[in-house]
């Protein structure tokens, strides 16, 4: 008769496989007996690893999330505790062609920092270059031992003083190209051992990748605030001798310096349009220079919005006379008083405006309108103008995106006037979107939020 023992191993070995890792096995000093031990053991080493991938998972998904370099490393220091034992973490990066090796991060569970952000050294010149090399991690368990076979290692001095006794040095290698290396210290002898290894190796590659993407992405920003710092700066000093220019125009066209005859007259006043779309485009300049720089400040007032609208469409009446374009207001209910910096809410209006005069046709009606919604008012540009593909809508507010269809008039565009009208709604709390399809014209519907419905802004 067969012994009962082997039927219940075997139902514990399925229910493991099925992730049920505490199971009851019968054990006993027989074979079937040291069986059950060997399959209870299996399980409970299937739990642990288990268990430390699910771990894994969650840093990596959690440091993935991260792209600042720093946010990233603290996440890494307060994630990685249940897989890797530490006091202390820090990161190196290499510079200058790799021959230079920067202590960038660091961070302890006790407040004394000896190591800092300001050491560095020629790689050549330290260890790390063999444990480059090797790719693998490399343990240190007594780090008085290291330095007394070691005395010029500045580094294990330093950790030394900060009482940290052993350490686990895991190199940085992010698409086959080393970049740095990730120190875990203890505050005790022995802290290190080959499982640690083997669980830095299996997101060895992904944390690499992830610390290299993060200091691109600081690059970056690095790079774009020196873009936006010398546009700033290019574009003032360019307001100023176009200013001046049109000054000198104005007194010529104004016979101020003599007369004018018609042919010269034609001239100076293209040279007088010309002059102001740089200007146009200038001030295009500066006004994303300061939006991206994180200067754009609004002067808020309390504006009713319907004389207000009224206002701007009149504004722009002699644009769209020009063309034989009809301007239209509608407003639908009554509206609540809403709090705007009116100079950067022209500029948004004036843009949405100007855009439907450039891609309607003569005859055509342009309608500004607003209506009330529940916490919130929208105010709308509705033109029957050529319209705009679907495929270039997600793309409209993005800087010098030019879409297919072209001006009616031969007009002309900076490519920037509806990214800068994006920022400026998003500046006072609401959005931007558009409704269109080719043929159909285009509706440009700005939402503003209100704390409550039909009552105004605090």
């Amino acid at each position: 008769m067969p012994d009962k023992r082997i039927q219940k191993i075997l139902q514990a070995a399925e229910a493991m496989g099925q992730g049920a890792f505490f199971v009851e096995v019968p054990v006993g000093e027989d074979e079937i007996g040291r069986l059950g031990y060997a399959v209870r053991t299996l399980g409970t080493l299937l739990e642990q690893r288990h268990r430390e991938l699910r771990i894994l998972t969650q840093v990596t998904e959690k440091i993935n999330a991260g792209l600042v370099l720093d946010e990233i490393l603290e996440s890494v220091y307060e994630s990685f505790r249940p897989i890797i034992p530490y006091h202390r973490i820090g990161l190196a990066l290499l510079e200058q062609d790799d021959k230079i090796v920067r202590a960038r991060w660091a961070r302890s569970d006790f407040s004394e920092l000896r190591l800092g952000g300001d050491f560095s050294l020629p790689l050549a010149e330290t260890s790390l270059a063999r444990v480059l090399a090797s790719g693998e991690p490399r343990i240190l368990n007594d780090l008085e031992e290291y330095l007394q076979e070691h005395p010029d290692s500045t580094s294990t001095r330093l950790l030394l003083e900060e009482g940290m006794l052993s350490s686990l040095t895991c190199p940085l290698i992010a698409m086959g190209r080393p970049i740095g290396f990730m120190f875990f210290t203890c505050r005790y002898t022995d802290a290190y051992q080959a499982a640690h290894v083997d669980v830095f190796r299996e997101i060895a590659g992904q944390l690499s990748v992830i610390v290299e993407k993060s200091r691109l992405y600081e690059r970056l920003l690095t790079l774009n605030e020196e873009k936006n710092r010398l546009l700033g700066v290019a574009a003032h000093d360019l307001r100023s001798p176009i200013g001046v220019t049109q000054g000198y125009l104005r007194l010529v066209l104004a016979g101020t310096v003599g007369p004018v005859n018609q042919a010269q007259r034609m001239l100076l006043e293209r040279v007088e349009r010309s002059s102001q779309r740089m200007l146009d485009l200038v001030n295009d300049l500066l006004d994303v220079s300061a939006i991206e720089a994180g200067r754009l400040s609004l002067d808020l007032d309390e504006v009713d919005l319907e004389p207000y609208l009224t206002e701007v469409l009149e504004t722009s009446a002699l644009l769209a006379a020009e063309k034989s374009i009809t301007l239209l207001t509608e407003v639908r209910g009554p509206l609540p008083r809403v709090r705007l910096d009116r100079r950067r809410f022209d500029q948004v209006l004036h843009n949405l405006l100007t855009n439907a005069v450039k891609f309607s046709h003569s005859g055509t009606t342009i309608t500004l309108g607003a209506r009330a919604e529940p916490h919130a008012v929208q105010i709308f540009v509705q033109d029957q103008g050529q319209g705009i593909r679907s495929e270039e809508l997600g793309r409209i507010f993005k800087a010098f995106a030019r879409g297919s269809t072209r001006p009616t008039g031969g007009e002309r565009s900076t490519g920037l006037g509806l990214a800068i009208s994006r920022r400026i709604v998003e500046a006072h709390g609401g959005s931007i979107a558009v409704q269109s399809h080719p043929g159909e014209g285009a509706c440009f519907i700005v939402t503003l939020p209100l704390p409550h419905p039909n009552s105004p802004l605090n």
